[in-house]
């Protein structure tokens, strides 16, 4: 029987090419919107920080702002690397406290809910993030990779909102290959992945599985589209497969743009859908 380990070459990424796609993704897709600056949240985790290397890259220093928004639970490891890319890059950067946002309406709904707060934190960053943008004249360049898409690890209008997003199909563990060649600092790559939401939390901690051993299943899941016997014949246990393809169903309304009932002839992201309509 072939063994999961022989199965991971699909993830081995050309990520030099992959750096100049992205890099012209970026360049080209922010340029067509009509802008010439961009914003990334910078959360110190090697995601957001291997989208500010492309968009430096892309729109040059003088364009790129780094946002951090921490909250007063915030490890304090999340600014202090934020800040080192920072350094290292010679970009701009501001830092917004979220603290006293998050905790005025947590006052008048108090919760007990980890996942409810973390959710509050993660839309106020966007509405901070958002506002700056405006400011700025500049786009939101998102973070969110396609491990987290497609299993829905993600705020909804929260982290995954963005109006670019040049990650989004790239699984976490290329994430990590293509930060080697893009000169993340080592640490940011070592850390454990952390949506920095309460102490201790962590995504692998939250998912139930490590990155790797998932990414292996989504590739030859949604890349490779092999059938659940084929899944096991690989190496995959069954209860995993069944869990991971029930996550990834019940998590497609955050992968969608909302849902429009069809009056007319054209609707807008049913049969209006083409940038090409407008030129585009």
């Amino acid at each position: 029987m072939e063994t999961i380990s022989k199965t991971t070459q699909g993830l081995e990424l050309e990520a030099s090419i992959v750096k100049k796609l992205l890099v012209d993704f970026i360049k080209d897709e922010t340029h067509n919107a009509g802008f010439s600056k961009g914003v990334v949240g910078l959360s110190g985790g090697v995601d957001s920080a291997v989208t500010m290397a492309l968009a430096t890259e892309a729109l040059g220093k003088d364009n790129v702002l780094a946002v951090m928004m921490p909250y007063r639970t915030s490890s304090k490891s999340s600014i202090t690397d934020a800040q080192m890319l920072v350094n290292q890059l010679g970009i701009l950067s501001e830092a917004v406290d979220i603290s006293a946002m998050v905790d005025i309406y947590l006052q008048q709904n108090p919760t007990t809910d980890n996942v409810r707060k973390g959710n509050i934190m993660a839309r106020q960053r966007m509405i901070v993030l958002y506002d700056i943008s405006a400011r700025e004249k500049s786009l939101v360049i998102g973070t969110s990779n396609k491990t987290e898409i497609l299993l829905g690890y993600g705020t909804l209008f929260g982290d995954t909102a963005c109006a670019i997003n040049p990650l989004g199909d790239l699984y976490k563990t290329q994430i990590w290959q293509l930060a080697k060649t893009l000169s993340i600092p080592q640490q940011i790559i070592d850390k454990k992945p952390s949506a920095d939401l309460w102490e201790g939390q962590t995504d692998e901690g939250e998912l139930g599985f490590a990155y790797k051993k998932v990414d292996e299943l989504l590739y030859h899941l949604i890349d490779e589209r092999r059938n659940d016997e084929e899944l096991i014949e690989l190496g995959f246990e069954k209860y995993f497969v069944e869990k991971v393809k029930r996550t990834i169903q019940r998590n497609q309304f955050k992968r969608r743009p909302p849902l429009i009932a069809k009056v007319s002839h054209r609707t807008v992201n049913v049969d209006f859908r083409y940038p090409r309509d407008w030129g585009i």
